[in-house]
Order: C-alpha cells, then structure tokens, then sequence
C-alpha cells in the first residue's frame, strides 16, 4: 500500500503531465518511471496510466468544447483509424517483458527527442479546416499501433501528423489530438484491464491529476494560441532531456 506522500506526489505528476499532453506530448515520460517507482512492472505501469490518459482526455475534450473548438467529423475519421492499431499494439504490450519494456521505452524518448529538435518550416500556411491526403489514414493506424502499445510521446506524433499533413491550425491539432487519444485509449485500456495489468488506486490518483491538468491545459492552448503551445513544447522537451540524462 503506497504511503500517503507518496499519492500526494503522484497526484502533482499527473496534474504536471496532463498539462504537457495536452499542450504538446511526453507527459507519459514522467508518470511511466513514477509508477515504475511507486513498485509496478513495466506491463502494470503501462496500464495504469492509461486510466489517467482517459480521464485527461475526457477533461481536455469537454474544456475544448466549452471553449467553441471543435471538429467532430474529422477527429472522429482520424480516430477510427487508430483503433485496430491500438489495440494490435496493447496486446504486444502486455506480452512483453519489464526489460524489453524498458530498452524499447529508453529508445523511443531519444527518439522523441530528436525528432522535435529538427528545425520546422517557418513558411507553414495553416487553417482550422486542414487540407485533404489519403496518407493521414495509414499514418494514423500507425500512431495507432505505437499509442496502444507504449503512448510516450505519442502526443508529438500525431501534432506532426496533423501539423505538417494536413497543416491545421495548432490550437485545433491540440483539440483533435486529444479526442483522437481518448477514442484509441479505450480498447487499450480494456485489454491492459482484461489481462490484469491495471493498479486502481495508483491509476484512479493519476488520473484525477491528469484530468485537473488536462482541463487547464485546454483552455491555456485556446487563449494563448500558437505561440504559448510552441513555448510549452520546448519546455516538455527540456524535461525529457533531463529525464533521459538521468538529472530529473
């Protein structure tokens, strides 16, 4: 049974992590090793934080309806496309063993790293509404695939998507990015639930954080627009680089 300090604390990654997610991605980069701290497997903490991604997304979702962004129809299209991924992905997951985990976690976060210090076109066009390409389809399966199975980073992967494919607008990337996370979450969830791979009272206490970030979070990204959410993915960059350095 985890000492009361130690929710508390929990409690305060999660509130810090929804904000990341939701503003830009990597959050996962900081609630993963806490689990793992706390004393669950790789497989149990991969679950189990899945439980605060749900409840950060229904958070962030409705607080971006309630300020007026919206998108149905295509953030419904796109998430379609990553349930089959998703769910191919947790099964993966939940077979694979704590050291494999974690040599697979370590090279996905460089590679999280890497890939957003590659100086991005500043001559970009962008619009709420987006352009049309069939390859956002098989794309989204994949970041699909790669949510179900370890989700660090996958916040990044789909505003790169969404970004530089259809060239949406950020404010709106940020509002489809989480409806497209809630909806692969759930069949990932189920599985990490049905195979015994969820801690309720760790998940239930990160998720209230998430949840509480998550819903600031949304509101910042529409009222500080573009700039602020660029501004808030350096920073979450910068705490992975730490993270990976061993300084956090």
């Amino acid at each position: 049974m985890p000492e009361y300090l130690d929710l508390i604390i929990l409690f305060g990654v999660g509130v810090i992590a929804g904000v990341i997610n939701i503003m830009a991605g990597g959050g996962s980069s900081l609630t993963l090793p806490a689990l793992i701290f706390l004393g669950l497997d790789g497989a149990t903490a991969n679950g189990t934080n899945r439980v605060g991604i749900l409840i950060q997304s229904i958070f962030a979702t409705l607080s971006f309806r309630k300020e007026k962004i919206t998108g149905l129809n295509l953030s419904l299209r796109l998430a379609a496309f990553t349930i089959p991924g998703a769910i191919l992905g947790a099964l993966i997951a939940v077979r694979m063993t704590d050291r494999w985990f974690e040599i697979i976690l370590g090279i996905i976060m460089i590679g999280v790293i890497i890939s957003m210090l590659i100086p991005q076109s500043k001559n970009l066009v962008t619009t709420t509404e987006g352009q049309k390409t069939w390859l956002i389809y098989p794309i989204m399966f994949a970041i699909g695939f790669y949510g179900g199975f370890v989700q660090v980073g996958v916040g990044f992967l789909i505003m790169a998507a969404l970004y530089h494919l259809l060239k949406i607008n950020l404010v709106f990337v940020n509002m489809h990015k989480v409806f497209i996370t809630l909806i692969f979450t759930i069949p990932a969830l189920i599985i990490f639930i049905w195979t015994d791979n969820v801690d309720w009272l760790l998940g239930l206490v990160l998720a209230a954080g998430n949840g509480v970030g998550g819903w600031s979070a949304a509101r910042i990204s529409v009222r500080g627009g573009e700039k602020v959410i660029r501004y808030v993915m350096i920073v979450a960059i910068f705490i992975i680089a730490l993270k990976l350095l061993g300084l956090f």
